[in-house]
């Protein structure tokens, strides 16, 4: 009765272990529509429209690489009457990146192309440089980034779900400048670089999705604390200012983050912080 009663614990036991394992199986959810879809790896690699994608200038890896991946806009559907105006990528880590649509159907127009890569079990990606971990399961790439100025910011891996929503001004109008200020005013400017160099990983006063950094203005904004210069060097190298071990956020340097628009998101935190 004994070895009876052991054989079905470790029969149930290996059941559940298998169930386990393959409850955890990676997947990718789309929610741009009525339905959302979720997708396995293997689902997505057995897709008609999967291809052998060549990135010269990968952001993550420094170099060139070659991805199996399917084009974005064949996942998302009808971009053109969606309700919504952003992409939101949301990565496992933390990362939450806000991503314009608009910036997505450029690809139609001759502009950069986006792609969901997808890490195979043939053929896995090695870790990323300086890390223990691969950008896998899924990646957005971009073909000629270049041609429609993608920020490094809007190459999310570790991807988990891909949504449409509404802008992040309209979602957190805390973030939103006075509609008396003038349309080229350099805070209005710095409010369009923050969303797209810091709100993946940093909030502003609760506001955004990311949670890999602290919020730069709760409980006190950091034009309130660092000097200018000092700010101004932690965006530019963030190691030459702080460091520790698990330290991730990377330096945007000036063909990513212009001069003038490094001192329009400088202007924008500091109307924040007055605000």
């Amino acid at each position: 009765m004994m070895r009876l009663l052991i054989g079905v614990l470790l029969l149930a036991l290996a059941f559940a272990a298998g169930h386990q394992v393959h409850a955890k199986e990676p997947t990718l959810t789309i929610s741009f529509g009525v339905v959302d879809k979720v997708y396995s790896a293997a689902e997505l690699l057995a897709r008609k429209d999967a291809a052998d994608v060549t990135i010269e200038h990968d952001i993550a890896y420094k170099k060139r690489m070659t991805y199996r991946a399917v084009p974005l806009l064949d996942l998302l559907g009808d971009i053109d009457n969606a309700p919504f105006d952003t992409l939101e990528a949301r990565a496992t880590d933390g990362f939450v990146s806000q991503i314009p649509i608009s910036l997505a159907r450029k690809a139609r127009e001759g502009g950069a192309i986006p792609w969901v890569a997808i890490d195979t079990a043939k053929n896995p990606w090695p870790n990323l440089p300086g890390r223990s971990y691969s950008p896998g399961p899924f990646f957005l790439v971009w073909q000629h980034a270049e041609k429609s100025g993608v920020g490094p910011e809007q190459w999310p891996y570790a991807l988990a779900q891909l949504s449409g929503v509404a802008s992040p001004l309209q979602r957190w109008p805390q973030m939103a400048v006075a509609a008396s200020l003038p349309a080229d005013a350099a805070e209005r400017r710095g409010a369009e670089s923050y969303i797209k160099h810091c709100l993946s990983c940093h909030r502003l006063n609760g506001a955004g999705e990311g949670d890999m950094g602290p919020d730069l203005d709760k409980p006190m904004d950091a034009t309130e604390y660092m000097t200018p210069v000092g700010l101004r060097r932690l965006i530019r190298d963030p190691a030459s200012v702080r460091t520790w071990p698990t330290q991730v956020m990377q330096g945007f340097d000036t063909s990513v983050l212009p001069d003038s628009e490094l001192e329009d998101l400088i202007a924008y935190l500091t109307y924040i912080a007055r605000k």
